[in-house]
């Protein structure tokens, strides 16, 4: 692939160390962007969501870039509709979405611990999925990818003790479905079926081959 900047639309720090792990070093821009997707079906939630987020950074980017670099776009032939060249060379914003479901119920993040025991008492002793949705919007023309993988998980059967101690910790406060596989939840982990990094929040393997069909197009 040629040079390229890669910008990361999110926060999480697990994404950003799956990104390095791979051999990129993203710049780190995290939408503020409310959610507030209109898809009911788990995956197209988190499509739309991805979607929301590498949008709303690829928009101010390239407002930035208006502001600041106006006379080099214009002689590039950049016209603000997303055609020409750029200051930076080519640069692709990723956004990225995870949520939990498990027998038609999507699962957050927790907002309390007592949601968080909610959440782990849902998904013990069960199978359930894990959806992440990703989108690669490539900078100046906006040419956008989305897709979203599935990954079944099984979790083994937890005592109360079990879930209240998890729960009553920080591990599960800022991940979907209230825990993190990575992580001492690790001891409830039956098997998986399907990427393991969709679980950790970023498809990395899909990511990759579309950001070289992307960037070679």
């Amino acid at each position: 692939m040629r040079e390229m900047t890669i910008i990361l639309a999110s926060g999480s720090p697990r994404r950003l160390q799956l990104l390095q792990q791979i051999g990129l070093d993203p710049i780190v821009i995290p939408s503020r962007k409310e959610e507030h997707p209109s898809a009911k079906e788990p995956a197209e939630i988190v499509k739309e969501l991805s979607i929301q987020k590498a949008s709303d950074i690829a928009d101010q980017v390239l407002c930035y870039w208006k502001e600041h670099y106006g006379s080099l776009l214009a002689d590039a032939g950049f016209d603000g509709a997303g055609k020409g060249g750029s200051p930076q060379g080519d640069t692709v914003v990723i956004g990225s979405d995870t949520v939990v479901a498990v027998e038609g119920k999507v699962l957050g993040k927790p907002k309390t611990h007592a949601q968080a025991a909610d959440m782990i008492r849902a998904i013990q002793g069960r199978t359930h999925s894990v959806f992440t949705g990703v989108t690669l919007i490539r900078l100046p023309d906006k040419k956008t990818v989305t897709f979203a993988e599935e990954t079944k998980v099984q979790v083994f059967p937890m005592t109360d003790e079990e879930i209240a101690a998890y729960a009553s910790s920080d591990e599960p406060m800022d991940k979907a479905g209230a825990y993190g596989i990575q992580g001492p939840f690790a001891a409830y982990i039956g098997k998986i079926e399907g990427e393991y990094n969709t679980v950790v929040g970023l498809p990395v393997g899909h990511l990759y081959r579309e950001l070289k069909k992307l960037m070679q197009s």
